[in-house]
């Protein structure tokens, strides 16, 4: 008799192995889906800006108090208005890289 020339990766095991990559595929595609439903809230100048995005990282909403608005002063609220939306993605994608790398097996996280 011949044996196996696939190894360990006999008929059942080949099986079985298909089956655990659709239910990881399954489980990534849901947790990409929710992660996509999540928003990510960020302020700059303690509060005076605020910018809020979603997991697809668009903008949903930007507040900017009034008392920030100094028409002598516009590069300070633009430099603002940066950093909150800087720091709402940044928050958004170590969100992603923490979720979906968890999910990856062993070594493999950075591949996500």
């Amino acid at each position: 008799m011949a044996k196996n020339q696939f190894g360990g990766f006999g008929g059942g095991n080949m099986q079985q192995l298909m089956r655990q990559a659709q239910k990881m595929q399954e489980q990534l595609a849901k947790t990409q889906e929710e992660l996509e439903q999540k928003e990510y809230e960020a302020t700059a100048g303690g509060g005076m800006v605020t910018c809020t995005l979603n997991g697809k990282h668009q903008v949903l909403q930007l507040v900017i108090k009034p008392e920030a608005v100094d028409p002598d002063d516009v590069d300070m609220l633009q430099d603002l208005v940066i950093a909150a939306v800087n720091e709402a993605v940044r928050m958004a994608q170590e969100d992603h890289e923490e979720s979906m790398g968890a999910m990856a097996p062993g070594g493999m996280g950075g591949l996500l």
